[in-house]
């Protein structure tokens, strides 16, 4: 197909704005789809978007639309996620695009994810088409919302798109916007190929599958390519689109987005960002790739049987395929064994990636506490990043630390505004600004330590606002900090997963209420355990675990007390000897209770 009738462009919103509804009615509308292959969020084909009601992965789909000027246009549909931790998804799509519809929900107005993925689009120099979903609400309001846009965004929102994806309501104005609006790609299929990928996964049967954007050039079933990244070449098996199912085809062309096949086994050859070329007339300068994403949360993840070490580590291997912002390296833990310390970009990214392992790789977990990277400047001028506070150098080595900052934005009603500003400044946070946008909505900017808000800042911003405030945080800079190591020692030896790094004026309280968790989660033993919270050798807090006891006197009754002193006196003495050889299971909840102690 001629360039100038394709377009490629993706949709963006904040979480819950009706963009994968919205996708469904595109496809439903463009006859891409049969009423009997209908189902709802059809592109969340995961089993655990489907159930939690989110996208994770971004989808494409190819969609052939008879616009009203007679000529039939290609679209390329690529489907976003839109919550805060898979905000790299959205850009690797956005590269691959050169437009973007951006959903707002016309009754909840902006929110922050809002902003965020707009700041994305307009980095990457899309055309933006503002659309309003859900008008057909009673609570809409899209004069209010349409001004929201062009205060909060600067984009001009008097032309935006009223629609409801529920009620197949403005559809057909949205696909003549992205005909008119959206640019074709400049494409000159004259030049060698050069294609950009934006994500792979692995298949069981087929080896590894490439989703790419031709920009330049022609692919043809048969040809050797190469990726610019490494030196091997491969035969292309396989080529075609979604649309929505798959759709072999013997060539794409410049401008078109679809998969290759080439039966690769090894899944450290594909790397997303990178450019695939002809092994023959390669081109010279590979496409610009996207900027590597640094994890900003690390949590030890260790199978339960040791046994499935390997297991373990290929299905990370697969994921990452998957999930470039994905890294992981070996650990030893003395209480856990091998295992991993994988770095995310949040919590439900780790929540994500732990129950796709569970799931997908059938494996059975412990996952430790996230911790973020710190910086160690030590006395002989060294300065190290540490991810795992049992890694922490002896404390008289140490000059100074700093830890990482991040600058969040949260938009909420004016009611919650006290109890938000109390969390902020629980959390040791800086207030930036505070802006009314409408009365009915207010941007609160803060600056917080990033391990304060990995613990549960989101839970709780979620719970005091009942569910009405959004976020979303970028990191900002590196700040001295007065932070110490917090050790739990259950019968007197530390737990080395159960270690985190606290700022020191919290580290009492903290190391208290942990402790008094450890107590309620940790299963009694025959004898007594001692659950302490230590700073180097000094404790802080002490529980102790009662013992249980058998009644060995039972069978006594009347008689000389001697004989049931005697029985009491075996049984203490079992238990001394039980307890030098014991060893006390400490369960899963107990490595993520960590997270729910409340300061």
């Amino acid at each position: 197909m001629d360039p100038k009738h394709i377009r490629n462009f993706s949709i963006i919103a904040h979480i819950d704005h009706g963009k994968s509804t919205l996708a469904d009615c595109l496809l439903s509308y463009t006859g891409s789809l049969s009423d009997r292959e209908k189902k709802a969020q059809f592109l969340d084909n995961m089993e655990l978007e489907r159930e939690r009601g989110i996208t994770i992965k971004a989808q494409t789909v190819r969609l052939m639309y008879n616009a009203d000027d007679g000529i039939t246009y290609q679209i390329n549909l690529i489907d976003t996620p839109g919550h805060v931790d898979f905000s790299y998804e959205v850009s690797r799509s956005l590269a691959a695009c050169e437009g973007a519809i951006l959903v707002v929900d016309a009754a909840q107005g902006v929110e922050a994810q809002t902003l965020a993925n707009v700041y994305l689009a307009l980095e990457n120099s899309l055309e933006i088409v503002p659309v309003l979903n859900k008008i057909d609400l009673p609570s809409a309001d899209p004069d209010g919302v349409k001004k929201q846009i062009e205060d909060a965004i600067g984009l001009d929102a008097s032309d935006a798109i009223l629609a409801s994806a529920k009620e197949m309501i403005g559809i057909k104005d949205i696909l003549e916007a992205i005909v008119k609006k959206v640019p074709p790609p400049s494409a000159d299929r004259g030049l060698p190929l050069r294609a950009l990928i934006f994500d792979s996964w692995f298949d069981a049967y087929q080896g590894v599958v490439v989703l790419c954007r031709l920009v330049d050039g022609r692919i043809t079933k048969g040809d050797r390519i190469k990726f610019m990244s490494g030196h091997s070449d491969y035969e292309v098996l396989k080529l075609g689109v979604f649309a929505p199912f798959p759709q072999e085809l013997e060539t794409l062309e410049a401008g078109e987005v679809g998969f290759i096949i080439c039966g690769i086994k090894d899944i450290r050859e594909v790397k997303v960002g990178d450019t695939v070329t002809t092994y023959h007339k390669a081109a010279v300068e590979p496409l610009p790739g996207f900027r590597r994403i640094k994890p900003m949360v690390f949590s030890g993840i260790f199978p339960v049987v040791s046994a499935d070490f390997e297991n373990l580590k290929d299905a990370l291997g697969k994921l990452i395929l998957n999930d470039s912002s994905l890294s992981f390296e070996t650990e030893k833990s003395a209480a856990l064994g091998f295992g991993f310390r994988v770095g995310f970009l949040g919590l439900l990214h780790m929540e994500i990636v732990q129950e796709r392992l569970e799931r997908e790789f059938g494996l059975n977990l412990i996952t430790t506490a996230p911790t973020v990277v710190y910086r160690i400047y030590t006395f002989d001028e060294k300065m190290m990043e540490m991810e795992n506070p049992a890694n922490m150098p002896d404390p008289t080595k140490i000059l100074k630390m700093e830890e990482p900052f991040v600058k969040v934005t949260v938009h909420t009603p004016p009611e919650y505004i006290g109890a938000i500003l109390k969390l902020c400044e629980d959390k040791r946070g800086l207030q930036q600004k505070m802006d009314y946008i409408t009365d009915r909505k207010v941007i609160i900017e803060y600056k917080l330590p990033l391990n304060e808000m990995v613990m549960d800042f989101y839970d709780r911003l979620k719970s005091i606002t009942k569910g009405y405030a959004s976020m979303e945080y970028e990191l900002t800079d590196w700040q001295e900090s007065d932070l110490v190591k917090l050790d739990v020692l259950i019968n007197g030896e530390p737990v080395d997963a159960l270690s985190l790094i606290v700022h020191r004026s919290k580290s009492v309280t903290r190391g208290r209420a942990l402790v008094e968790k450890m107590r309620e989660l940790i299963p009694r033993q025959q004898y007594q355990v001692a659950i302490q919270a230590a700073i180097g050798s000094k404790i802080v807090a002490r529980e102790t675990l009662g013992a249980l006891r058998k009644d060995v006197t039972a069978k006594c009754y009347g008689g000389d007390i001697s004989r049931k002193r005697k029985l009491l006196e075996r049984q203490k003495e079992g238990k001394k000897r039980m307890k030098q050889i014991g060893t006390v299971d400490v369960p899963q909840e107990a490595f993520l209770a960590i997270l729910k102690v409340e300061d």
